[in-house]
């Protein structure tokens, strides 16, 4: 294992100039800075360290697989949600559910899929694209016949065109908001099912360009800072929409580079902000396909830009609950399973940025399932689903 840690660390200067953000991220800083030198006083004894708690990390999620405690009750209309990030996390660590649990879950969703098309919050809610979104995913990670027969292709199709507005965005809801993660998601759900079409999506892409601001990242909508959650969102409709071409890419590439935190080695979602998690995956998302598209212009590898192994060390040194299981926003904060899926998503990402096991930190016991940066699931469950839906028939569009 490279000794990353070893790199010189740059923590906040803040001028002279006090501020509270620059006050909470010294807090930070110090938290992070006492579990390095704990792990750099292990690592003289143990050079196959950091661990990676695996089991422990499936128990978590077992553990909230059929049951959630009571702080979970504010998710009651994003339960899909739960689904996803759960099946999710299994995942990538190439542990199955059971037949029966599989059919529980399938069983479930069936019954927050609306009549009219799309899912539900939960059971008797009203349809909305992002747990439609959660919805299909889980349906195509869970990967069986019962589970994809569950979509009803074609009211999902009616349902997205429900929600499209005449400038090629898309509605969450009926009379709600209209933001770059609705295009996202419905390009999504649209690809993954084999229910897209160029005149559902005519304009889209239009319309997401507007939101790349001229920091280099995406807003939620035109006109608005950059973030990362939107960003993520932003750059992989384009690539949903075969579109790729009309985003300034290296200038999105010197922003999500930069969100990168020089002291933590995790990211952060805005400027100015603390490090987070859960960014592991929807910032780090962008290099693999910004990579090979700079990558095809320049032929020389783009990894430089991005500290893969930092990352790694991030997440394995600060964001594992070693004793319990499950994951974490940063040091000080409890486990969740939000958090739990997209730090195992992002730390996955990082772990397949080369085709090269050196780039692994840690034991290769450490390395997780391979996911799939654009769909956010993992490669093989993808893989299966597109394929299933490649042979389905067409449906009536009209």
């Amino acid at each position: 294992m490279k000794k990353y840690l070893a790199v010189t660390r740059h923590k906040l200067d803040n001028e002279s100039v006090e501020t509270n953000t620059s006050e909470s991220q010294n807090e930070v800083e110090k938290k992070i800075e006492k579990l390095f030198e704990l792990f750099c006083s292990k690592a003289k004894c143990d050079p196959e360290v950091p661990i990676f708690y695996k089991q422990n990390h499936i128990n978590y999620i077992k553990n909230h697989m059929f049951t959630l405690p009571e702080n979970y009750e504010c998710l009651d209309s994003s339960r899909p949600w739960l689904c996803y990030w759960l099946c999710q996390s299994l995942a990538l660590l190439n542990c199955k559910l059971s037949v029966s649990e599989k059919s529980n879950v399938v069983s479930f969703l069936s019954k927050c899929q609306h009549e009219t098309g799309g899912f539900c919050g939960g059971p008797n809610q009203m349809p909305h694209l992002a747990p439609t979104y959660a919805a299909v995913c889980a349906l195509c990670l869970i990967g069986t016949e019962e589970a994809y027969a569950v979509i009803n292709r074609e009211n999902l199709y009616k349902f997205l065109i429900s929600l499209r507005l005449p400038n090629g965005s898309f509605r969450m809801h009926k009379y709600g908001e209209c933001d770059v993660r609705a295009v996202y998601c419905s390009a999504t759900v649209a690809r993954l099912t084999n229910i897209y079409t160029d005149s559902l999506f005519e304009s889209s892409a239009q319309w997401v360009i507007r939101c790349q601001t001229y920091e280099g990242g995406f807003g939620g909508v035109p006109g608005v800072e950059a973030h990362g959650g939107y960003t993520f969102c932003g750059f992989s409709a384009l690539l949903l929409l075969k579109s790729i071409h009309m985003c300034d890419t290296k200038s999105l590439l010197r922003w999500v580079a930069n969100k990168q935190m020089s002291f933590e080695g995790g990211f952060q979602g805005r400027t100015n902000k603390l490090v987070d998690g859960c960014y592991s995956f929807w910032q780090a998302a962008i290099f693999p396909i910004i990579s090979e598209l700079l990558e095809s212009e320049t032929q020389r590898p783009m990894w430089s830009m991005y500290d893969y192994q930092a990352l790694q060390e991030y997440v394995l040194i600060c964001c594992q609950n070693r004793y319990s299981g499950g994951l974490i926003d940063k040091p000080g904060k409890p486990p969740d399973v939000y958090h739990t899926c997209y730090v195992l998503s992002g730390l996955s990402i990082a772990q397949h940025a080369v085709d090269d096991s050196s780039c692994v930190i840690g034991k290769p016991e450490n390395i997780l399932n391979k996911n799939n940066p654009i769909y956010n699931i993992e490669e093989s469950c993808l893989q299966k689903a597109l394929q299933y839906f490649s042979m389905t028939e067409p449906i009536n569009y009209f």
